[in-house]
């Protein structure tokens, strides 16, 4: 033996690397997308922040902790509206009523008639 792999040990190495280069670029890295996940939920809070008066944030926590995806649907609008620059000052509460208003659909009700 000469310390030189044979031609089959070559290509069995071969194709562990063709392996691990495949499962590799097909799965992301979890730490990045959690990373990235962390970084985008920092900068909708900065833009919260930037955008929403205190009396405003706390209507809008609020909503959150009863009624998450309404929550969640209210602050992305003030996110895509703030990106665009359509938001002149700060929202204030009474327009955080309207804006919640007019994302809540109506409540049905129901009305109950005795024969």
């Amino acid at each position: 033996m000469s310390g030189e792999p044979s031609d089959e040990e070559l290509e069995r190495i071969r194709e562990q690397k063709k392996k691990q280069l495949k499962e590799n670029a097909g799965e992301p890295d979890e730490e990045a997308l959690e990373q990235k996940r962390q970084q985008q939920e920092a900068q909708k809070k900065a833009i919260l922040r930037k955008n929403l008066t205190d009396g405003a944030r706390k209507r809008l926590n609020t909503v959150k902790m009863s009624k998450p995806q309404v929550g969640e649907q209210v602050e992305q609008q003030v996110v895509a509206l703030a990106q665009s620059g359509r938001i002149q000052g700060k929202i204030d509460e009474d327009k955080m009523k309207a804006l919640l208003k007019e994302l809540t659909p109506d409540s049905k009700s129901f009305d109950i008639k005795r024969r």
